[in-house]
């Protein structure tokens, strides 16, 4: 018989300009027991910099498995980020899901439309928002198949 080998930690690039979301959505990591590696940047330009490895702050940076984007976000934001992601040939198939507080249809849509793979709104109840963070871990972690590192 052989030995079970553990999954492999989930690598998760977070993309979110608030310090105390940043700090909530760790804590929801924790609460859940979720062995997860989070690379923390502040905003899109930041996002795409890390995801390119450019620079000596991101030059051995880990290609994530799943990226969560805030919308809005400085200088380039959540939906400008999203473009430059999809059109990009290596960063593609990466899976973004957006976590914002807007629950606006027209914002839910244009995620959607340039390629966001979910859209969670934030609830601003944090047991709410923990479970949430729960669900979708569990369901990105360990229910689907994503493609193997680069």
């Amino acid at each position: 018989m052989t030995a079970h080998t553990p999954a492999p930690q989930l690598v998760i690039l977070l993309a979110e300009d608030e310090p105390a979301d940043a700090h909530l959505f760790r804590l929801a990591l924790k609460e859940n027991h979720v062995a997860a590696d989070v690379q923390h940047v502040v905003d899109g330009r930041e996002a795409l910099e890390y995801l390119r490895r450019q620079g000596l702050r991101f030059a051995a940076a880990v290609r994530p498995d799943l990226i969560l984007l805030d919308l809005n976000l400085p200088r380039m934001d959540g939906r400008e980020f999203l473009a430059a992601i999809k059109e990009d040939g290596e960063l593609r198939e990466i899976p973004v899901v957006v976590l914002s507080t807007s629950r606006a249809e027209r914002d839910v849509v244009a995620a959607y439309r340039l390629g966001a793979a979910g859209y969670l709104a934030k609830s601003p109840d944090v047991t709410e928002f923990i479970r949430d963070i729960r669900k979708l871990t569990t369901y990105w972690g360990s229910v689907v198949r994503l493609p193997e590192r680069q």
